[in-house]
This record gives structure tokens, sequence and C-alpha cells, in this order.
């Protein structure tokens, strides 16, 4: 947990945890596990009222942050949302919003009002068929037409690709990377959704069989896309740090409060030394998770030094939540490993998570390589 909040940035976390806690606690996102899409609608223009689609969108396109530097404040929602796995499309709304207001035309802009209202979601489809989030993987192309592109490929692992009004997506045209926000209604797009361990979100695999989408659906330059799929790259590994960071520390709470009222041979469990050296190992790997991702926020909000610090977070939570997480099914016992009990739960989340923008020994990798350059 950041220590340096303002009071603006304290009341807000204090506000989304409580409304989180009494909106959507634990036993009510376990009851849309069956809801195909996951969220309701109304509770997520609720979170919307409270700013989680607003921080990265400039204020003259109705958007705005507290502090001025929106991926800060968007992280404050993110840490709190991973706390109770809180379900709505929070990471790839925020992606393509920000993506939007820096490069959009003038008519996708426009859209922004009813992303900030709560109203309409947008999906990221970057992902391709064999897992790739590298740019130089991208193999969905988009061939010239009379009257604007013919979209050919399939993206996976498309966050809200079932639930989402428009769809930015990823695609290489001669010139270079192209991105396109096209509308989810658009005749042709074949949509699947595609199960999950992570039983609270949605992801979809989206067909484009020689969609045709008007020239005015491209967002930015015609291959002119690499720098906003960079800065989306480093945006959602962020959201996705907090994420974590925010479901380890919850795991981390319930777990020694157990700890302590578990009793064996008379004694707490919390009082064998053994298990001591084992929760201060865990709060340790804890709080430099927290820090390591707060540098990554600060990083995006000031626009310098970015990759390294972000690739650094993710790898360091995506290692260390799943180890904090699986100690803690162990310190449970057998309730640990039940269905009934909720750390399977925020376990799936964080699984998930670990490997889903690239495995920990793959964003070392990508940072060291980014280090020698």
């Amino acid at each position: 947990m950041r220590l340096d909040l303002s009071d603006d940035q304290q009341l807000l976390q204090e506000t989304v945890r409580r409304f989180v806690e009494s909106e959507m606690p634990i036993e009510s996102v376990r009851g849309l596990y069956d809801d195909p899409d996951g969220f309701d609608s109304g509770w997520w223009k609720r979170g919307a009222e409270l700013g989680w689609t607003s921080f990265l969108i400039p204020e003259a396109l109705g958007g705005g942050s507290l502090s001025g530097d929106g991926p800060v404040d968007l992280a404050i929602i993110a840490e709190e949302l991973g706390r109770t796995l809180a379900p709505g499309p929070l990471l790839p709304t925020n992606v393509v919003a920000e993506t939007i207001g820096r490069s959009g035309s003038a008519t996708q802009q426009a859209l922004l009002a009813d992303v900030v209202a709560g109203e309409l979601i947008l999906a990221w489809a970057f992902c391709e068929p064999e897992g790739s989030w590298s740019p130089d993987d991208v193999q969905l192309t988009a061939t010239g037409t009379a009257d604007g592109y013919s979209l050919m490929g399939t993206k996976t692992a498309v966050e809200a690709g079932a639930q989402a009004d428009h769809i930015l997506v990823s695609a290489r045209t001669p010139e270079g990377l192209t991105q396109f926000l096209i509308p989810a209604s658009t005749p042709g797009l074949v949509v699947t959704p595609q199960e999950s361990l992570d039983l609270g979100r949605r992801f979809a695999a989206i067909r484009f069989d020689s969609i045709e989408v008007s020239a005015e659906t491209v967002v930015g330059t015609v291959g002119g896309a690499a720098a906003d799929i960079d800065r989306q790259l480093m945006m959602a590994m962020m959201i996705q740090s907090f994420d974590s960071a925010g479901a380890a520390a919850r795991v981390f709470e319930f777990t020694v409060e157990y700890a302590f009222d578990r009793y064996s041979f008379g004694r707490p469990l919390a009082s064998y030394q053994a298990l001591k050296h084992r929760f201060a190992d865990m709060k340790l790997w804890l709080e430099a998770g927290h820090a390591v991702s707060d540098g990554a926020a600060d990083a995006l909000a000031d626009g310098v030094e970015t990759a390294h610090r972000v690739l650094a977070a993710s790898a360091w939570v995506g290692d260390h939540a799943v180890e904090i997480m699986q100690d803690c099914v162990q310190m449970h016992g057998g309730i640990g490993v039940t269905w009934e009990h909720d750390i399977h739960l925020y376990l799936r989340r964080a699984t998930v998570n670990r490997g889903l923008f690239g495995t920990p020994t793959e964003l070392r990798d990508r940072l060291g390589a980014v280090l020698d350059a």
C-alpha cells in the first residue's frame, strides 16, 4: 500500500473499499460464476460513477483523475477490486479508452462520454491464437479495399470480448501495425466464449473472416500504431499487477486471522515459530510487490523509463502472488483445498494473471533485453 496517497486518494480508496465490500462481496461474486456476462451492468455503472472508467481519459473529453496522475489513481481501483475479485471489464475498457483519448478521431472520442458513464464496454483484441502478446507476432491482416479495409485473422484471450460494444483490434498492414475500433455488431464477426481457470472473468476468441470495415475505424494513422500498442501492453500489465497484489493482500489477511483463531495442541497456530517465519516471508514478498507495482504506476504517469519498471513489477508479482497464496493454502490445511473456501478463487485469478501477458520467466527475459538496450 502506498504511503504517499493524498487526502483525495485516501478517500477514493476508502470509498471504493466500502462500496465493493457492501455491493459485491465475495459471496455475490460466487453468484455470478454461471452468468454468461460475469458482471451486472448496473453494478458497473455505479462503479463508473466513482471514476473507474475516467482516470485515463483527458478532462477535455469528459474524464480526469484526482491527482493528475491517472495511472496512479487507476491502480488504487485495480487493487481494491482485486481484494474481492470484483467483476467488470476494468482492464480492457481503460486500456482502450486511453488509446482513443490519445489517438482516436473526433467521432471515436465522442464515444468516451458513454464509457465514462459506464454505458459502453470496450474490448482489447490483441493476443494471437498462439498466445503471443508480442507486437512482432501480430498475424491478423488488414487489406485495403475500395471503401476501407478487410480484416482477416483471429484474436484470442479477449477479455469481455462477448460483452463489449466496441472492439479495438490490432492488425498488420503493408505500412505497419494499425489499429481499428469496430462495433461489436459488425456483420461477420464470430465471437466464441473461452473457458478460463479464473471463474470471475470472461474471455473470448474473435474471428475476423474478411470483415469489411470503413477507413473511419482506423485509430491514429495507418501503420503508426506501434507506440500505442507498447503503451497498451504496459498499462495492462500494471493494472494486472495491482489486481494480483490486492488479491494476495486479502488472502494474506484472512490467513493470518485464521492462524490466530485456529488452535492446535492448545495454542493458536500463529504462535508457532516456524509459521511465524513463513508469515514474515510472505509479508516481505507482499510489501515488495506493492512497492514495485507503485513504481510501475509512477513510471506510466510520468511517461519515462516505463518498460523496465512495468516488466519488473509484472514478473515479481506474477511469481510471488501465486507463491503467497499457495503457502496460505497450506496454512489452512484440508479446508484450504475445498470448493467452499474462498482461497482457491483467489489462486485461480493469480494463476491466470501470472501467465496472461507472459510468464515471469518471459517477462524477465524481456526486461533483460530492455536493460541491455
